[in-house]
């Protein structure tokens, strides 16, 4: 036998009339064997492949289904605890400012209480200052009165007159109080 070629399969080919698949004396046959594969294929999806693939997709919308849930659930959640959180928030506010206010009372009646602490000795300063300075007053009264006597002895025995301590004592004692003597 010889090797054929690849002209020697083209005349062949063309001697026979074309594609096999092309030629009309096979068709019945091939239409026959593509209805037996296709209803094959169908028999093999609609029993196996197509089962299996429904049950993924009702599973996968079973799990979105239950997922969407669980998210709404969790949504509902989330809200109600940051409305708890706020209220818990404004509740420490309302709590953070009773705790002022009382501290405020509190070191405003500390404060009034050392205000009147302060008026008090500040009173009793004041009275005793005052005291201190009617006995400065009355004892400058009394150097003022000596001073006077002395001095007015003094000037009128530098002029040469005698006078008694009787006569100076009421003499100054009249001008010191203003009248004439």
């Amino acid at each position: 036998m010889s090797e054929p070629t690849a002209a020697g399969h083209a005349a062949d080919a063309a001697a026979s009339g074309g594609m096999p698949q092309l030629d009309f004396a096979t068709f019945p046959n091939q239409i026959f064997w593509l209805v037996v594969a296709l209803v094959v294929l169908y028999f093999i999806l609609s029993r196996v492949a197509l089962p299996r693939i429904g049950s993924v997709l009702a599973e996968r919308t079973g799990t979105i289904t239950n997922d969407l849930s669980a998210a709404e659930t969790y949504k509902t959640q989330a809200r109600e605890a940051e409305a708890a959180y706020h209220k818990a928030l404004d509740d420490a506010r309302a709590a953070a400012a009773k705790v002022v206010a009382e501290a405020r009372a509190e070191i405003q009646k500390d404060l009034d209480v050392a205000i009147a602490k302060a008026d008090a000795e500040i009173a009793a300063r004041t009275a005793e200052s005052e005291v201190r300075i009617a006995d400065i007053r009355a004892s400058a009264a009394e150097a003022v009165s000596s001073v006077a006597k002395d001095t007015t002895k003094e000037i009128l025995a530098s002029f040469g007159v005698k006078a008694d301590a009787r006569s100076v004592t009421s003499a100054v004692s009249a001008r010191l109080k203003g009248g004439a003597a």
